[in-house]
């Protein structure tokens, strides 16, 4: 079992690190987030919030607390970023991935907590 929590844990981590430069970086986030009725600046507190959770992740193998913060973090962004979603009615396939990340981060939340606690 904790080689599965090492594994959602690590791609977890590289997925919003990857995804927090993106939004900082890329053309095509930039019109996403155009798409999404979002401001300039949600975009780029988005991307900062997930480059930081993200390498927070990579740090949480040293300390629980660490995870319980960013998988919190990312657990509310991922519903937000799911709730966007929804309001402009894209379609289950754009969808699935935000959710996905819900259910992934929102069980490590536990896994940490638990550790935590």
């Amino acid at each position: 079992m904790k080689t599965l929590h090492t594994i959602l844990i690590i791609f977890s981590a590289i997925s919003f690190l990857f995804y927090g430069y993106g939004c900082l970086f890329s053309n095509k986030m930039k019109q996403e987030f155009l798409r999404f009725k979002l401001s300039e600046t949600q975009r780029k507190i988005t991307g900062v919030l997930q480059i930081i959770a993200g390498l927070a992740l990579l740090f949480s193998f040293i300390s629980p607390l660490i995870g319980v913060i960013a998988t919190a973090g990312l657990t509310i962004q991922m519903l937000l970023g799911f709730m966007v979603r929804l309001r402009i009615k894209d379609s289950i396939i754009l969808s699935l991935p935000s959710f996905v990340f819900i259910i992934f981060n929102g069980y490590l939340f536990v896994y940490f907590l638990n550790i935590y606690l």
